[in-house]
């Protein structure tokens, strides 16, 4: 907890799925502590994707921001670091835009934040045949008694047991940057995303490292924040083999800092 309120951010990435950012972007307009400011990290989207958020912040009171570059391939980490240029937040709760969040999303990480840390929620899974159903009516409502979920546990909301759980040790390196929080002042430190990173896969687990090598500890929060991720295919794993270079060097030499960053982006 902190002394002064914290001012927060949603950061969605996003690409060439207006369906589902809908659905992400419904989820946030019911929250009970709405966000200070909505920033959505756009890899090179179509117009439908602009004209939808639009449409939202039509029917929202809300600060939402759109940051586009042009698709020239998946540059989600460049995009993440042109994204938090523009905001003015001081704590930054990142997701993707495949996740539609509980009502309690924001207050369940503000409770958990803390200085000298970055969290790691989680997520349940909403099976193929539930998300078709859900792109299609609109339902954001889930809880842990919902048909089509997998990972069932994740989607319990128990905020006395889940500040139980975080005193327990658990993997550092375990991150899914689908569900995590930090402060922006951590981001800058460690210059944000490597912008090296293209294709799918792991500039999360890089960025994480550079924050635990600079002396952020990680945080694991169950049982709150939840997070439902809805079911698509997985994306490309061409090139993953330089971006794995690129984070065993990070671990290898335990970097805290990359030359090609927020600062770069």
């Amino acid at each position: 907890m902190q002394d002064q309120p914290i001012t927060v951010a949603i950061l969605i990435s996003t690409y060439n799925w207006p369906q589902a950012l809908s659905l992400v972007l419904a989820g946030i307009a019911r929250q009970t502590r709405m966000p200070d400011e909505i920033v959505i990290a756009d890899d090179g989207s179509r117009d439908d994707t602009k004209l939808l958020i639009e449409e939202f912040k039509r029917q929202h009171k809300l600060s939402v921001k759109h940051i586009w570059h042009e698709d020239k391939g998946f540059r989600k980490s460049l995009i993440l670091n042109k994204a938090v240029q523009n905001i003015d937040s001081s704590y930054i709760l990142e997701i993707d835009g495949d996740i539609i969040i509980d009502p309690h999303f924001v207050s369940d990480h503000l409770k958990a934040a803390q200085q000298g840390y970055f969290v790691q929620g989680s997520r349940a899974m909403i099976t193929e045949e539930k998300a078709k159903e859900i792109l299609d009516s609109g339902e954001i409502n889930f809880s842990v008694f919902s048909s089509g979920l997998h990972s069932r546990f994740n989607a319990l909301r128990f905020p006395l047991l889940s500040r139980i759980i975080m005193l327990f040790p658990s993997n550092p390196f375990h991150i899914k940057a689908c569900n995590i929080a930090f402060w922006k002042s951590d981001y800058i430190k460690i210059n944000g995303y490597d912008n090296r990173f293209e294709g799918w896969g792991g500039e999360d687990y890089e960025f994480a490292a550079r924050l635990l090598h600079s002396g952020i500890k990680r945080k694991r929060l169950k049982l709150a924040a939840l997070g439902y991720h809805i079911f698509h295919k997985d994306n490309s794993r061409n090139n993953t083999l330089p971006n794995d270079s690129i984070y065993r060097k990070t671990i290898a030499e335990k970097l805290s800092y990359t030359a090609q960053g927020f600062t770069e982006a």
